[in-house]
């Protein structure tokens, strides 16, 4: 920690005692005691109309910029504005957390409070990341049609990293996954944890449970190296067939 941050946060610290000792952590503390404690949330945590915007299935990957506003830095791999990670407050202690391993995740709850205007954005630390020392964050935002750009890393080397971008209508509150695959020709896709084949990468929308979108790279056409669209066929539905007995 450089002298600037250690001053920040020797004076916030001590406001923190003086007033109740007990208050969440904001701003770089909050970041950093994401880093030194292991303090995530575990699962995202849905408010009310409000989106949450993920992305999982590879080694690592961070949002990069929503719209216009950098949200993760692609040089450090840390939140650009640390007053956008929400404060984490520590769960009641009882005996049972008292001796729990130095190691093991702190129990932790975020902060509930709703966003209040449409340009808001804040981040989340999830989980820890494939990758040593890096977190998982995933973003709060309001509904509305978004420009969000993500980086994959598909193999255990920040040198080697995928770029991907997309407009989409986020219209509806509630979870959207971005999730990465690698296409299989003939299988199913499987995680990119699991292997690192040269087989083109692909990023699914996930609206809950559902696929909404898919983008894959192209290989070997005018738009190698770029994701393109894919179509997505959605089941019909059957009629349910009802048998009637005939009068008598």
């Amino acid at each position: 920690m450089n002298k600037i941050r250690f001053a920040v946060w020797t004076s916030t610290a001590i406001a923190i005692t003086l007033l109740s000792g007990c208050q969440a952590l904001t701003g770089y503390q909050q970041i950093d005691k994401a880093e030194s404690a292991k303090v995530w949330t575990g699962t995202i945590k849905p408010i009310a109309g409000e989106v949450n915007i993920a992305c999982v299935g590879t080694y690592h990957c961070e949002i990069v910029k929503i719209d216009r506003t950098m949200v993760i830095s692609p040089e450090n791999h840390k939140p650009v504005n640390a007053t956008m990670v929400v404060a984490m407050n520590a769960a009641s202690q009882n005996n049972k957390t008292r001796t729990r391993s130095k190691h093991s995740q702190a129990a932790m709850t975020m902060d509930m409070t709703p966003l209040i205007h449409n340009n808001a954005i804040k981040i989340v630390p999830l989980s820890a990341s494939a990758m040593p020392n890096l977190i998982n964050y995933y973003a709060r935002v309001k509904p509305a049609k978004r420009e969000v750009h993500v980086n994959f890393y598909p193999e255990n080397n920040l040198g080697y990293v995928e770029r991907f971008a997309m407009i989409h209508d986020f219209a509806g509150p509630g979870t959207y996954q971005l999730r990465a695959y690698q296409k299989k020709s003939g299988q199913s896709s499987g995680s990119l944890l699991d292997t690192a084949s040269p087989e083109p990468l692909c990023v699914e929308l996930y609206q809950g449970n559902t696929v909404q979108r898919r983008f894959c790279k192209q290989i070997g056409t005018e738009h190698q190296g770029e994701f393109v669209e894919a179509s997505i066929v959605k089941a019909a539905s059957v009629p349910l067939k009802v048998k009637v007995k005939a009068k008598v």
